[in-house]
């Protein structure tokens, strides 16, 4: 007890996001990791596909750079398009609700007390709850009781379009050096190890940023970037072998 007589706040766990802001963290974070996932696989097919079908450095490196930069805006496009209309549809939701508390409080406060009357208040708890809480700040608690919103918490587009370009381009990077740094003989071989070996890498954050299984999230981008890889280099094989190219 506090020397007040009131019973202590505890301290939040330090594995619970209890602190603000988690949307926008977890909002990039998902955005880089996806986008280094996408920069490494994407990337790693373009210039192994080239690599099949032929060991001249200066195609390879043009598809590289191009898949790069291509894949770099079309990632940060995505993310911003994808983003923006979930913090629209959260905006709208907000002003909405700021709107009916203005026009509606008696109705509003019922509708609160209701809410949490249904998750098991007695309802006379339940109203006291619903009248302390507007008082304290009446749309934090509609937001968050009725929508799972929390008005200083959005996700922001760009946040998300600058994580995910940034992510892709680095993640980009590593099979583009690893076709053109080996000798030649190495090249595709020394992609497909870096390449699976960052892929697990990025199935361990992914699985560890959602609470996921590790094992399961690494075994399944492994094997899909695996699959990419070899049939990207079989199609290019196969058209250098045929003279098409």
């Amino acid at each position: 007890m506090s020397p007040h007589g009131t019973a202590p706040v505890p301290a939040p766990h330090p594995d619970e996001p209890h602190r603000g802001g988690l949307a926008q963290r977890l909002n990039w974070l998902r955005a880089g990791v996806l986008g280094a996932n996408d920069g490494i696989v994407s990337v790693a097919a373009i210039v192994v596909g080239v690599a099949g079908a032929t060991s001249e450095v200066a195609p390879i490196l043009t598809a590289g750079v191009a898949g790069l930069v291509g894949g770099a805006i079309s990632m940060a496009l995505g993310e911003y398009v994808s983003v923006s209309s979930q913090s629209d549809s959260e905006r709208a939701l907000i002003s909405k609700e700021k709107r009916e508390l203005r026009e509606m409080p008696e109705e509003e406060l019922q509708e609160l007390a209701g809410l949490y009357e249904a998750k098991g208040l007695r309802p006379e708890t339940a109203h006291q709850v619903a009248v302390e809480l507007t008082a304290h700040d009446a749309v934090a608690a509609h937001l968050s009781a009725e929508l799972n919103i929390d008005e200083t918490d959005v996700v922001s587009a760009w946040h998300a379009a600058g994580a995910s370009t940034l992510a892709f381009a680095v993640g980009a990077l590593l099979p583009l050096l690893a076709i053109l740094l080996p000798p030649e003989g190495w090249r595709v071989a020394a992609t497909f190890v870096s390449v699976l070996v960052a892929l697990a890498l990025t199935g361990w954050i992914s699985a560890h940023l959602g609470g996921s299984s590790k094992p399961r999230s690494i075994l399944r981008i492994v094997i899909g970037g695996a699959i990419a890889l070899a049939a990207t280099f079989g199609v290019g094989s196969l058209l250098g072998a045929s003279g098409v190219v």
